[in-house]
């Protein structure tokens, strides 16, 4: 632990080092480079997050953040609405969105099924996607989760709870490798791992 010169320093230290991948020693230097910013630059720092809190919304129909009620993907009619995406997060959506390779719409679950870390079917946003299909309109659910053990025991679960519908499940080749994190794979490999889909077989 450090010895602060300022307890004003200390605090702002403590806070910006409970971001993950952040230690003490880089918010250290986070903080002082911020102290030599423009006062400006940092309120409106501050601004934007205090207003990311308290006024983002997550879209109603596939859970992705939005400014809006319904985000953008969700309302745009040039889409293909007959096919949903199932991805873990946001940085899912906004990787497979940077290949240019998908035009359908997505359904974020917000993470994959973990028992180790507490995280069940119920944690999770699975029962909105099994309604969603159920209502009608969809044909195709590609399951596009990282090819992990949790991504896999997911893709599983969701098959057997859609496996009644009438819908063709599928899910990403594996030009993916396993065990990578879908958001951090290039978009060339994302790219043809989604237009190489198969059918998903247990």
């Amino acid at each position: 632990m450090q010895n602060f010169p300022s307890v004003l320093l200390q605090r702002a230290v403590q806070e910006m080092s409970r971001l993950p991948g952040i230690g003490e020693r880089s918010a250290l230097r986070l903080v002082l480079h911020m102290l030599r910013m423009d006062a400006a630059r940092i309120d409106a720092l501050a601004e934007s997050l205090t207003q990311l809190v308290h006024d983002v919304h997550y879209c109603s129909k596939c859970h992705n953040i939005s400014d809006t009620e319904v985000c953008s993907i969700c309302s745009d009619r040039r889409r293909d609405a007959s096919t949903v995406c199932v991805v873990e997060n946001v940085q899912d959506v906004m990787a497979i969105e940077h290949t240019q390779q998908y035009n359908g719409l997505y359904h974020v679950l917000g993470g994959v099924i973990s028992p180790m870390d507490g995280i069940g079917p119920s944690n999770l946003q699975i029962q909105s996607l099994v309604d969603r299909v159920q209502a009608g309109g969809v044909d195709e659910v590609i399951l596009a989760l990282s090819p992990t053990m949790e991504g896999d025991t997911t893709n599983y679960y969701i098959y057997r709870k859609l496996q009644s519908a009438q819908v063709r499940i599928t899910v990403i080749a594996r030009g993916v490798a396993q065990n990578d994190e879908l958001q951090y794979t290039d978009e060339v490999t994302l790219g043809r791992a989604l237009a190489g889909r198969i059918p998903f077989n247990v």
